[in-house]
């Protein structure tokens, strides 16, 4: 089975992380987000993949220079200009001359969603499309899709208001869609799929939707790409990690150095780290090759790969510092982004 994987967006809410690298390159547990994403697809018959590529997308050549990864195939569809959800879909199918039915999911978003039986409801209902719903507390910043008893979804309701909203069901970007979909798409132009094209394949009666409660994370904020980390570090997800050592609630990799006083809890901390004496780090994610002086504390923050923290610096929720950045020593920082 094919699948097409929307990569293209700049990430900006993850900034500066994202200013040199693309959010789906970002590492979970020290493996790419992608690569999660990949397997998931694979296990569910998934063999070969088109990445839509709009932002950086030499970095991701560069990644998988075998044009595999997870044990899926891998081929590029490289956007001339942003064509939008569904523009991109079209331009990316064309590259895979997809010709039978084929799945498109979000490369940002992590899920243990039950693909096999997604398509299974598909073929059963005879569906153009069909959509993967995930129940929220509060569908009120979302759009969200109420459906007959059948699962045809019925219209999409836009960031309604809570005590009034006809469902707390929300699309959850992935979607099982038949060949017959790229043709209500306009080759070459800028289409979105969530707002032209359902609504369209609403009013035909062809587009369905299953609500699926397993685990599901959009990884595009400071905040959701911490928990994405604490769901494996609590033990509420499990999948492939870097080499290191899971206790006590933390991940050291192998190849960090942790000072045998330095106090590390509910926190990831990647190849290269040098942690030093004294130094304190909780709820954070510690990117590789981050030196980290005596005395520091990094509190529910993100330090990108080569930053340094000199002696005394204290990170207070929710900073995001950059690749290669110094920190000057007993900074100290509150909600930060560096650079900003």
């Amino acid at each position: 089975m094919q699948a097409v994987i929307l990569v293209g967006g700049e990430g900006t809410r993850l900034r500066p992380l994202t200013s040199s690298e693309p959010k789906q390159m970002l590492p979970i547990m020290g493996i790419p987000m992608l690569e999660g994403v990949l397997r998931h697809l694979g296990l569910h018959g998934v063999d070969e993949a088109i990445l839509s590529l709009g932002y950086l997308p030499d970095k991701f050549l560069e990644a998988y220079p075998t044009n595999e990864c997870a044990g899926v195939r891998l081929r590029y569809a490289i956007e001339p200009e942003p064509l939008d959800t569904a523009g991109a879909i079209r331009f990316a199918a064309e590259e895979l001359h997809v010709g039978e039915t084929f799945v498109v999911v979000n490369g940002d978003v992590l899920t243990d969603l039950d693909l096999t039986s997604l398509l299974a409801f598909h073929r059963e209902t005879g569906a153009e499309g069909t959509l993967a719903l995930h129940p929220v507390d509060d569908p009120s910043r979302y759009g969200v899709v109420p459906t007959d008893e059948r699962g045809r979804v019925k219209e999409f309701v836009e960031k309604p208001d809570r005590q009034h909203a006809p469902t707390n069901e929300i699309n959850a970007g992935t979607y099982v869609l038949e060949p017959s979909v790229l043709d209500r798409i306009p080759l070459g132009e800028k289409v979105s799929i969530e707002r032209v094209i359902f609504p369209q394949m609403v009013r035909d009666g062809v587009l369905y939707a299953r609500c699926d409660e397993s685990y599901w994370l959009d990884t595009g904020t400071p905040a959701s790409f911490l928990q994405a980390h604490h769901d494996f570090l609590s033990g509420e997800r499990v999948g492939k990690f870097a080499p290191g050592v899971l206790a006590n609630g933390s991940f050291i990799h192998v190849k960090a150095v942790v000072a045998a006083d330095a106090r590390v809890s509910s926190s990831m901390i990647d190849a290269g780290v040098h942690l030093a004496s004294g130094a304190v780090v909780t709820n954070s994610v510690i990117f590789p090759d981050v030196t980290i002086a005596g005395g520091v504390t990094v509190t529910n923050s993100i330090v990108g790969t080569g930053a340094i923290l000199e002696s005394g610096v204290q990170l207070e929720s929710t900073c995001v510092i950059g690749f290669g950045e110094v920190i000057p020593a007993h900074s100290v920082l509150s909600d930060a982004r560096v650079p900003s």
